[in-house]
């Protein structure tokens, strides 16, 4: 959503990540000058999906665009409530199948009794409107939410080869030789 609303371009946003811009800018929005459905509500799972989300609020943005009279990458006058709308629905979509999931735990004895933990990590909790969003649901279920500090959420791939150098470093499960190792692209 952030490279559709080209807000590297945005003057506040420049130097940000997309993620980051979209928080940033929901801020000053109005999450309720668009509305956007949640996704997969038809499914009764704990999925988790976003391309109908995206694929809406592209036409959305194409949309708007059209009436404003402005080409693809240039800067909507309502960039910010239609940030605030789309990390409005995507919280709302990450708190209903999360909270599915501590249902399903529950009811089938996957977690102990009290004492329960939600952990969230990865660039989602760096999110503060999201991470108010699980705190809430946690609260409201007598579980105890733990994420990293913001600086800490980033790029998964960070933390898995983070997880690789320290599993280098015990002797865990470590290859030294490609030799014998059978892949195949995609």
């Amino acid at each position: 959503v952030a490279r559709r609303l080209s807000l590297r371009k945005h003057p506040e946003c420049h130097s940000m990540a997309g993620g980051e811009a979209i928080e940033h800018l929901a801020r000053t929005g109005n999450q309720q000058q668009h509305t956007f459905r949640l996704p997969m509500q038809q499914h009764r799972n704990c999925d988790f999906s976003f391309s109908g989300l995206q694929t809406v609020v592209n036409k959305t943005i194409t949309q708007k665009e059209k009436e404003e009279g402005i080409r693809e990458g240039e800067i909507l006058s309502c960039v910010s409530s239609i940030a605030a709308a789309v990390q409005h629905t995507v919280a709302v979509h990450i708190v209903q199948r999360t909270h599915r999931a501590m249902l399903f735990c529950i009811r089938n004895g996957l977690l102990a009794s009290h004492n329960a933990t939600l952990v969230v990590s990865g660039g989602v909790a760096s999110n503060q409107y999201i991470r108010s969003s699980l705190q809430t649901l946690a609260d409201a279920n007598d579980f105890a939410l733990l994420c990293p500090p913001p600086r800490l959420c980033t790029d998964n791939g960070i933390m898995i080869a983070w997880n690789g150098v320290e599993r280098l470093r015990a002797g865990l499960g470590v290859l030294h030789g490609a030799d014998g190792v059978r892949y195949e692209p995609k």
